[in-house]
């Protein structure tokens, strides 16, 4: 059975992530781009990838104070509604560093930026930042601790079945290492993996098929 399965056009499902912190996914755009609010009980809420939609967006945020909008990478299809997301709702832009450049230069946004290793603090949320080079340069994965599960989002650079797509073996064998030691190496079966296109995932269900992924080479 799909995990977390929302069609385009869809109302958006609501992931419990703890008692404090909700989850909630959205299908925007014409390539089923995943947009998700991470909502505390109390405190600003987080926007991941305001991929396209601006309207349907601004429903989903509704009355919540959104403090910040982080995008997992440069892709215009992740960041098609984020210059008009950042004006309608103040909130501060954030990206990995090493695709700052080129998300300004598509959608005039400059952005604060993370990386590997960083800790992403707003109010009640804490997410553990990821970098994952690969699929763009800066791409990121955030990590959100949970009960009794913990969820990662890991935009384009992994998927049920594979790691995103790369543009040759070198790209695929950093993305592909990188997300053996940052992601099945440390999280344990039972975290949910959200994606930026389609349905959720775990890393239990993945982790056997990692053999294969490295002989295919994608």
């Amino acid at each position: 059975m799909p995990l977390y399965h929302v069609d385009p056009g869809s109302e958006a499902a609501l992931v419990r992530v703890n008692d404090d912190v909700d989850l909630i996914k959205i299908s925007v755009g014409t390539m089923d781009n995943n947009a998700y609010l991470i909502h505390p009980g109390a405190g600003p809420a987080i926007l991941v990838d305001a991929a396209a939609e601006p309207g349907r967006l601004k429903a989903l945020i509704g009355d919540y104070d959104v403090g910040a909008v982080i995008t997992t990478h440069r892709h215009q299809d992740h960041t098609g509604a984020l210059a008009e997301i950042i004006t309608m709702t103040g909130a501060q832009p954030w990206c990995g560093e090493p695709d700052a450049e080129a998300i300004q230069a598509t959608t005039g946004v400059t952005c604060r930026t993370i990386w590997d290793g960083d800790l992403f603090r707003l109010g009640n949320v804490e997410l553990d930042v990821i970098g994952l080079i690969g699929h763009t340069r800066g791409s990121i994965a955030l990590w959100l601790h949970g009960s009794p599960n913990d969820h990662v989002l890991t935009g384009d650079s992994l998927f049920p079945g594979g790691v995103g797509k790369t543009s040759g073996s070198r790209e695929f064998e950093s993305l592909y290492n990188d997300v053996c030691m940052k992601i099945f190496a440390p999280m344990s079966d039972t975290t949910v993996i959200h994606p930026g296109h389609g349905d959720a995932t775990t890393v239990g269900e993945e982790r056997p098929n990692l053999p294969l992924w490295r002989a295919r080479g994608w």
